[in-house]
């Protein structure tokens, strides 16, 4: 008989949740978090009541709240703890947690120590009302540090429902980086639905022509080595890349915003991209993945 799981605050919160999908990179300027929002947004549109959450671990480089078009939204306490600001407001399917909602100021800097980045990762964790959700993607700061190390410590009761994907760009520096993100899967036994290789080419906003400005086929050739999954190559994007920096706010005309009208027109938009064409196999292969995992 399997032994129970420990009664913990985070098991209790993280109990409700069914997939957990933690997106690393060896490495910065990969594009990790616009790879995190387009699988948030396509979870999200998998199913009519799919119910996704997001939560940025990049405690010095919230990115999120921005892509998502919700910078500026404050975090409110109830009873139950803390409620997640819902990207697509009132259908309440697409929940954000990060640590730029809990800034003075969008531009301060956050200069934490291990100790204090653990506690506000278990605070996250434990305390936020996340409630049911299929799944949660979690955005993780580049490399192998002490966020990805609290948060594989804090969620070992759930660990069953933890997985991985990879993001890395085709250069071979990135790629290198990469092998380290996978050498530390391995090491802590979290396991890897596959590799993005992002960057892998430019789409002309004219013609749709993809040119490779840097390289590709890196990323699949690693999957090939390490026997991994290769879940497909994303090329730069023109229209993504103006679609998650339309976000801005103006902090002068306060936290209204465009993208939660009814309907939730991010995910609208977003779907008219190349890139979400492009996207969905890589989310089909995902999906098929848990799929068979839950079996």
């Amino acid at each position: 008989m399997a032994a129970a799981a420990p009664d913990t605050p985070v098991f209790r919160r993280l109990n409700r949740i069914k997939n957990i999908i933690i997106v690393c990179s060896g490495k910065g300027g990969v594009g990790k978090s616009s790879v995190v929002v387009q699988l948030a947004l396509s979870l999200y549109s998998s199913s009519p009541n799919a119910r996704v959450g997001i939560l940025d671990v990049d405690l010095t480089g919230p990115s999120i709240p921005r892509m998502l078009g919700v910078d500026g939204h404050d975090v409110h306490q109830s009873s139950d703890g803390w409620v997640p600001i819902y990207a697509d407001s009132g259908h309440a399917r697409l929940a954000c947690m990060s640590i730029g909602f809990l800034l003075k100021k969008r531009g301060d800097s956050v200069v934490w120590r291990g100790p204090k980045k653990n506690a506000m990762i278990r605070q996250f964790l434990s305390d936020v009302r996340w409630g049911e959700l299929d799944y949660l993607v979690i955005d993780t700061p580049p490399g192998t540090s002490d966020e990805h190390l609290s948060l594989l410590e804090h969620m070992s009761p759930v660990h069953d429902r933890l997985s991985a994907v990879i993001v890395t760009t085709p250069q071979a520096v990135a790629l290198m980086d990469a092998m380290k993100c996978l050498s530390f899967t391995r090491a802590v036994n979290l396991p890897v639905l596959g590799i993005v290789e992002n960057m892998s080419g430019y789409v002309c906003p004219c013609c749709g022509e993809v040119s490779n400005v840097f390289s590709t086929g890196g990323g699949e050739e690693m999957a090939r080595k390490e026997g991994i999954r290769f879940l497909g190559a994303l090329p730069v994007d023109t229209e993504l890349v103006a679609l998650l920096d339309a976000a801005e706010v103006d902090p002068e005309e306060g936290p209204e915003i465009p993208h939660t009208a009814p309907g939730f027109g991010l995910v609208k938009r977003y779907q008219k991209t190349r890139s979400a064409m492009i996207f969905k196999n890589v989310i089909d292969m995902v999906l098929a993945t848990l799929a068979a995992v839950e079996r």
